[in-house]
């Protein structure tokens, strides 16, 4: 059958169907990968003894009381380190965020042995059989985490809000807070769409929307990329598609509003380091409306490209094609820091909006640095000297930790792919042309995603993109995690 005849469906899979692939020889690839991207083994010994003693006394506590407010935590499932709860409610015609943030200043001290590994460390990595921690599990999954009917410490950023969503005042505090409830992401939506009246999500759901349309009148930009997971099942692994649900969007707009915040008042300061990407180029933006008119996508004349990129459905070939092309959208970014001028770029331009990372100390280095720096701007206080003199070390040292988060991404993930495939050689599949490659590179290679199992992989041929083709499997390396196709 001709290709400009078969169609192909992209629908989201369910982590609970396809095939598990036996864990026998996947997890010591995980390890090799590791390995070869120096992820950070055990933590040394002081570290550890330094986390036990902190765990059992905390070096501070705020005096403020917070733990009668029923906040709550949303999350995946089995998720320990947990960085945020929130509290929402109506005040007058708008409404009231009260965003608790694990507080990190209760257990790291400046200086110490904590401090300089979790420097060392940058981020949480993750990979399908293990994370590999930023903080020992004794303060990240236990008395650090904001685990539900725990009192804990943690930072409170208090926002109002107007009828449309946009932010008038905040202010953030250190106080002892105390989750109520752990939700899980699919469980909020399940009851939203069944008309719960819980007021609770009802807020979340009012709120998450209305940031979403500012978001849109801002200009911002993001891509409906269909999320790619590997999950744990029956003794091994599993790879899927998974489905969002609009709760997770919901949930990101209150953690994105917090950020928008908290680099308003680095750059009121005069200090601080924000994450930062410049607006896409003009002539990248016209070469995606070119291969938007030439697979039959309608961009309508005047519409940005942030609107054009939302209408797009990640399970129609052509439209997943050119969410894969508009990546080039999305490039340079990184973290800039400033103590004085403000930096020439101080937009992240798929939010359309000055931004900083402030929302998971657990996992993230740099945003234990930007909460205490905010709540001194808040208070009206000096910016802690061990703030100031960290603040142009931290993009080196987050730089390199998300290069080593995304490459043992990249590879785990190519590992189960080939592993997926590896009894299938001499098979054909459908597959959607993802990417061609301008003018001749020489590689003679095109970029495909499966239709079933849900791989992404390079084929040797000739296709045009967004075209829907069959790819036969000729081998499959376990041990670098490769696959070889050919468009037949």
């Amino acid at each position: 059958m001709a290709a400009a005849q078969r169609t192909v469906t992209l629908r989201p899979s369910d982590p609970q169907s396809g095939e598990v692939v036996a864990a026998a020889g996947l997890t010591e690839r995980f390890d090799a990968i590791r390995a070869e991207q120096e992820v950070p083994d055990e933590f040394p010994e002081d570290v550890l003894a330094e986390a036990e003693r902190v765990a059992a006394q905390p070096l501070s506590q705020p005096e403020r009381d917070e733990s009668d407010l029923p906040f709550v935590t949303i999350d995946p499932p089995g998720s320990m380190d947990l960085d945020q709860a929130m509290h929402l409610s109506r005040e007058g015609d708008g409404y009231r965020v009260r965003y608790a943030i694990a507080h990190l200043e209760s257990f790291v001290e400046p200086g110490g042995a904590i401090d300089a590994e979790a420097r060392r460390r940058g981020q949480t990595i993750y990979a399908p059989d293990e994370r590999t921690p930023l903080h020992p599990p004794v303060l990240s999954e236990g008395a650090a985490s904001l685990l539900p009917e725990e009192v804990r410490p943690a930072y409170v950023w208090d926002i109002r809000l107007d009828a449309t969503g946009a932010h008038t005042s905040a202010e953030l505090y250190p106080a002892l807070v105390r989750s109520a409830q752990r939700l899980e992401y699919t469980a909020v939506q399940a009851a939203v769409d069944a008309g719960a009246d819980d007021e609770r999500l009802v807020l979340l759901k009012e709120i998450g929307e209305l940031r979403i349309a500012l978001e849109q009148e801002r200009g911002g930009a993001s891509l409906p990329m269909p999320d790619q997971q590997v999950e744990e099942a029956d003794g091994g692994f599993r790879l899927h598609l998974r489905p969002l649900v609009p709760a997770e969007d919901w949930n990101a707009q209150i953690s994105l509003l917090t950020g928008i915040v908290a680099a308003e008042m680095m750059l009121e300061a005069g200090v601080g380091i924000l994450r930062t990407m410049p607006e896409p180029e003009e002539r990248d933006v016209q070469q995606l409306r070119r291969i938007a008119r030439a697979l039959g996508v309608e961009w309508a004349e005047g519409t940005d490209h942030g609107t054009f990129l939302r209408s797009l459905d990640g399970t129609d070939p052509k439209h997943l094609a050119l969410i894969h092309e508009s990546t080039v959208l999305f490039r340079g970014a990184g973290y800039t820091a400033f103590d004085g001028a403000p930096p020439e770029v101080v937009e992240q331009a798929a939010i359309a909006a000055p931004y900083a990372h402030v929302t998971a100390p657990l996992r993230r280095l740099v945003d234990r640095f930007g909460l205490a720096l905010c709540a001194a701007v808040s208070a009206g206080a000096e910016v802690p000297g061990w703030v100031r003199e960290a603040i142009p070390l931290l993009p080196e040292l987050m730089e390199a930790s998300d290069r080593r988060a995304g490459a043992v991404e990249r590879a785990t993930t190519d590992a189960v792919e080939a592993a997926t495939l590896a009894d299938r050689v001499g098979q054909s599949f459908d597959a959607v042309v993802v990417d061609v490659p301008e003018g001749d590179d020489g590689t003679g290679l095109v970029e495909i995603q499966l239709v079933d199992p849900p791989v992404t992989a390079k084929a040797s041929g000739a296709a045009e993109l967004g075209a829907e083709v069959t790819v036969r499997l000729e081998s499959v390396d376990l041990a670098q995690g490769r696959v070889e196709l050919t468009v037949v």
